[in-house]
């Protein structure tokens, strides 16, 4: 199986991360996001969307992070991926909860319309208040994560097993790291998120994306929580 993907991306990295765990076997892809591969003819012709990451498997052809976490999980049977149809359930609420509100929200809203250039609004006022509404609905997404979803007895998002969820749902929250976001506030959001980053895969996994983009916004200044 071949995956197109990219170490600094935050939908890349949840796949990795469950490779890494489980010992799947993937022909790794990359896809250089800095120097725009992903909108050339070549790449459009695997994924027209010009995203990542997508994964081969013989004559089949998936993109989308979360329905390739689940491709994987399902054909290597994975416990992270439980059969029981309630846990299932259970685990796809909390990646659609995860990718849906808190990404648009602290990913796209407060991360990247900081980071990338061609998501800051040229206009200062527009970009301010469009930070702070960003601001405001992250916060209220955190609020919910810490207290009603992880609350003081959840060691993983669905529970004390490990999931994709967690997956999928530590890499959209480390992705604050790139603006500098501390969730202080949300002590049980960062005792998961610290339980996440103990895993023996996550350094090796995570090396590209704080090398590069971590480090590389390290002097910058930014809106915080």
């Amino acid at each position: 199986m071949k995956l197109y993907f990219h170490p600094v991306s935050t939908v890349s990295r949840p796949i990795m991360l469950l490779a890494a765990d489980e010992n799947i076997a993937l022909d790794m892809q990359l896809v250089d996001l800095f120097k725009g591969e992903h909108k050339q003819p070549a790449y459009l012709a695997v994924n027209p969307n010009a995203q990542i990451p997508v994964l081969e498997d013989g004559d089949f052809r998936l993109s989308e992070s979360s329905a390739i976490l689940k491709y994987l999980a399902e054909k290597n049977g994975s416990p992270a991926y439980p059969a029981n149809i309630k846990q299932r359930a259970r685990v796809n609420e909390m990646m659609d909860w995860f990718n849906t509100g808190l990404y648009r929200d602290l990913g796209y809203g407060l991360v990247y319309a900081q980071a990338f250039p061609d998501a800051i609004y040229p206009d200062a006022a527009v970009q301010s208040a469009t930070l702070a509404r960003a601001q405001k609905k992250a916060n209220h997404w955190l609020g919910i994560l810490d207290k009603n979803l992880l609350g003081a007895k959840n060691k993983f998002i669905c529970g004390d097993h490990l999931s994709l969820a967690d997956y999928l749902g530590v890499c959209i929250l480390t992705a604050g790291e790139v603006t500098h976001l501390k969730y202080d506030a949300y002590p049980n959001v960062t005792r998961w998120i610290s339980t996440m980053k103990a895993r023996p895969t996550w350094a090796k996994v995570n090396e590209g994306f704080y090398q590069y983009f971590v480090g590389g916004y390290k002097d910058g200044k930014f809106l915080g929580l």
